[in-house]
């Protein structure tokens, strides 16, 4: 068997290959719809034509610089233009966007940047001290090795004018300053090698340091027109920024944006009244948000409410499994949910809970049940399969045999910076292991049971804390639960459910209400599935709003173990 044979022998040129990249996308948006509305920040708004000569003025002002190949930019910012522009000025010139989680604390920041050797870092005023504690402790470490980073500081009409002026004491120059020192029609080159790294992200690491994330130019665009198509999303879609873009760079829909020569709507801080009124406003299509938000957004008063809604708003959730109650109140409000899922090693999303127009007759609690499942792959990933990890085969499809999800294709990322060891280890045998265990139905969609480091074994049986989790939700004093496992005399573990209440119910007698949600639960599962315990009090969250599970394990442990009945 020599080189496969083709029916020709017609060579690429530069007439018919060029690298794919979504930097693309707005070169042709702002040619298609220059006076198109592209970004609207408060009182701010810019056209596409606008946005393109930004994102050029940026990529010049870098490039002056000496940023480019081989360089970081660090962003530290929420959902501001600043962050949007990075995401196509910054590869503009062939360097990687480095968008920082702003939740993180300035130690973690540190080492991110270091890690990272972020060469300019681009921060929003309101963080700009913390970036300052970071840059210090970064120094520190290094004992005069190092280089510190050009700082350039994103001032915002809704902040304090002190913090702008501070920061801009302390060396930084002020962004629209250093946009004016870069040329509108700079050209820019797409990258020689798809394979040349777009951007970096920095996993929430809950257990050890965080991990840097590394994607290609190839992955980004596959993935920002996969994100589309999965969708349904139209030309022109009105976007609603949510989720924060420092989070898989937005699940790549900073890129999809441009593509669609859609509108985004930034949004600094979330809260359920400011997504009604954007929607009301703006007249918003679509916005992405993890189940922490949709709680929130069904369980806001009904003055910080605008429904009915004036229209069908599309709503992408993903971050963690949502419980099927919290998909149900969002499709009685008139909310379209498509349920996805994925890593940052994913770029996000990338597998998807596709819907079946032969539900659309079932009842709604029936659909939710369906559409809570984390169902099948991306159409820009090419391998999704539920895999024993020991034998490296697929499961049965029977919707109860446990095994991993592995994925592999083209929007699986380059692999870990610096970290050749995890990457042989979640590389192996030509698959990427995610580390979260499910099954796969007879239908071949696969639904999550757990972190393989969240199972819970009692008395030498699997118990999905998930799926006490979807139960609970169930319960009408619930606001947020997570349940994990506790050490127990009898079983050598059993579930502790951790609750934080809806703020109308009576907190007076925690004892009765732990009674009356074990009793709850005794009606609605397996008897050693009931948490022999029930916790009252706010849960803690990773910087990226995901409860840290880690931490509850920890106070379980504390607790001390369930006693042994002495009956």
């Amino acid at each position: 068997m020599g080189v496969d044979r083709d029916i020709d022998d017609l060579p690429k040129n530069a007439a018919n290959y060029t690298a794919l990249t979504p930097v693309w996308f707005l070169e042709r948006a702002a040619v298609v719809h220059p006076t198109r509305k592209s970004l609207v920040h408060g009182s701010l708004s810019y056209t596409w034509l606008q946005t393109y000569q930004r994102c050029r003025r940026l990529a010049s002002a870098l490039s002056k610089l000496s940023i480019g190949p081989g360089s970081t930019v660090a962003v530290i910012a929420p959902n501001v233009p600043a962050i949007y522009e990075a995401h196509f000025g910054v590869p503009m010139v062939g360097a990687v966007v480095n968008c920082v989680n702003i939740r993180l604390n300035a130690s973690t920041i540190a080492f991110l940047l270091g890690h990272s050797s972020s060469a300019v870092v681009i921060v929003d005023q309101e963080f700009f001290s913390l970036a300052e504690e970071a840059l210090k402790i970064l120094a520190e470490k290094s004992r005069g090795h190092y280089k510190p980073p050009f700082l350039v500081v994103v001032g915002d009409e809704s902040c304090d004018r002190k913090t702008l002026e501070y920061a801009l004491k302390r060396g930084a120059v002020e962004y629209e300053k250093f946009l004016e020192t870069g040329d509108p029609e700079c050209s820019w080159e797409p990258p020689k090698d798809e394979w040349q790294s777009i951007a970096l992200g920095y996993t929430s690491g809950t257990t050890a340091s965080p991990k840097g994330v590394v994607l290609s130019h190839r992955g980004a665009y596959l993935m920002s027109l996969s994100g589309a198509l999965i969708w349904g999303m139209n030309e022109g879609a009105v976007y609603l920024w949510t989720l924060p873009m420092f989070h898989c760079n937005g699940w790549c829909y900073t890129w999809t944006l441009a593509a669609l020569c859609g509108t985004n709507i930034c949004l600094r801080q979330v809260t359920a009244k400011a997504v009604y009124a954007a929607i009301a406003k703006y007249g918003v299509t679509h916005f992405c948000a993890a189940p922490v938000v949709l709680n929130t957004i069904i369980n806001a008063p009904p003055e910080e409410t605008i429904l009915p809604l004036p229209h069908v708003v599309n709503v992408n959730t993903a971050g963690a499994a949502p419980p099927s109650s919290v998909l149900f109140e969002m499709s009685k409000r008139g909310f379209r949910v498509t349920h996805t899922y994925g890593l940052s090693e994913t770029y996000g999303p990338s597998t998807v809970c596709a819907w079946k127009p032969e539900w659309d007759s079932l009842p709604l609690e029936k659909q939710a049940r369906l559409n809570a499942r984390q169902g099948v792959r991306y159409i820009g990933l090419e391998g999704l399969d539920v895999i024993n990890p020991k034998t490296m085969q697929p499961v049965p499809a029977d919707g109860t045999s446990i095994g991993e999800i592995m994925m592999r294709g083209n929007t699986v990322m380059k692999g870990y910076l610096k970290n050749p060891k995890v990457n042989d280890e979640v590389f192996a045998n030509g698959w990427f292991h995610s580390g979260d265990l499910a099954v796969k139905h007879p239908d071949g969609y696969i639904e999550i049971k757990d972190r393989s480091k969240d199972i819970i074994i009692s008395g030498g049986e699997n118990i999905s804390s998930l799926e006490i989790e979807n139960t609970l939700y169930l319960h009408p004093a619930i606001l947020e639960v997570s349940v994990v496992s506790r050490p127990d005399e009898q079983w050598g573990e059993s579930p502790c459910a951790f609750v934080s209440l809806k703020p109308n119910v009576d907190k007076s007698n925690e004892q009765r209400l732990a009674e009356d949600i074990m009793k709850f639960c005794r009606s609605k599962m397996p008897a050693y599935w009931v948490p022999k315990s029930v916790v009252f009090g706010p849960l803690p969250k990773t910087a990226t709003g995901k409860i840290q599970k880690h931490l509850l394990r920890a106070r379980a442990k504390e607790i001390g173990p369930v006693r042994k009945s002495k009956l």
